[in-house]
């Protein structure tokens, strides 16, 4: 298992020029794969991740299959010809677009300024991860219902000790001038639909994005799926690669 760590966050280097948009990482990372001998591999993302390897199945390669549990898909007709349960998603997307994504347009557009403050004050970068964890995660309305004060603030340092608040937040603006939205993506495709993700898309938005060949609607769960359901998350990657072996 190979688990690169986005360009500006954690573990990764921070780029000292620009370009390291969702198609560069993607080739970055295709590229990795060969170099570490790889002939054949499976992708899984969520959130940027997510977009990553969407970018990855569109290039295909020697990627043979991918698995994602935020689709990129969107609304594909009009809003007398959706389905109720195409309105409930979209009245959620909407509402998320309208109330809860701050943070996306002032990275997408101003990241070195609030960088600054995430580069100088813990209390600040606690207050702009934790928040998240409250609002995406299926927790009912409480992120210690999911994750243990431990859990949240490894998390944090992760971005703290490492001085990555700018540097991940650059990301957003390299993303959002310049985002990859052509091609459909071939490749046999997984999803783990969690039902609190806040850019949930039902199966039909998804279909014209992807050849999806596995679609499980879980249980609970929310955004950081991986992190809050790690057994129906992992029993789902399982179950879809061993289709494509």
């Amino acid at each position: 298992m190979v688990c690169p760590s986005l360009p500006g966050f954690g573990f990764s280097g921070k780029p000292s020029w620009t370009g390291w948009g969702v198609d560069k990482i993607a080739q970055a990372w295709e590229t990795l794969m060969a170099e570490l001998g790889y002939e054949r591999y499976g992708a899984q993302g969520g959130d940027f991740g997510a977009a990553v390897t969407t970018q990855i199945g569109r290039i295909g390669g020697r990627c043979v299959a991918i698995h994602l549990n935020m689709p990129l898909g969107f609304p594909t007709g009009a809003d007398g010809e959706l389905s109720e349960h195409e309105q409930r998603a979209l009245a959620a997307r909407t509402e998320f677009e309208q109330s809860g994504t701050g943070y996306l347009r002032e990275q997408a557009s101003r990241p070195q300024t609030v960088g600054y403050g995430l580069a100088d004050s813990p209390v600040l970068q606690l207050a702009w991860i934790v928040e998240k964890f409250w609002e995406w995660s299926d927790c009912d309305g409480n992120a210690e219902n999911l994750f243990s004060r431990d859990e949240l603030l490894d998390n944090v340092m992760m971005y703290w000790v490492t001085r990555s608040g700018a540097s991940s937040a650059r990301l957003y603006w390299e993303t959002f001038n310049n985002f990859p939205t052509t091609g459909r993506v071939e490749l046999p495709t997984g999803v783990a639909a969690f039902p609190k993700e806040q850019m949930f898309a039902p199966r039909v938005w998804c279909e014209p994005v992807y050849n999806i060949t596995h679609w499980t609607d879980m249980p609970r769960g929310g955004h950081f799926a991986a992190f809050e359901q790690p057994e129906l998350f992992v029993g789902d990657v399982r179950a879809f690669f061993a289709t494509v072996r």
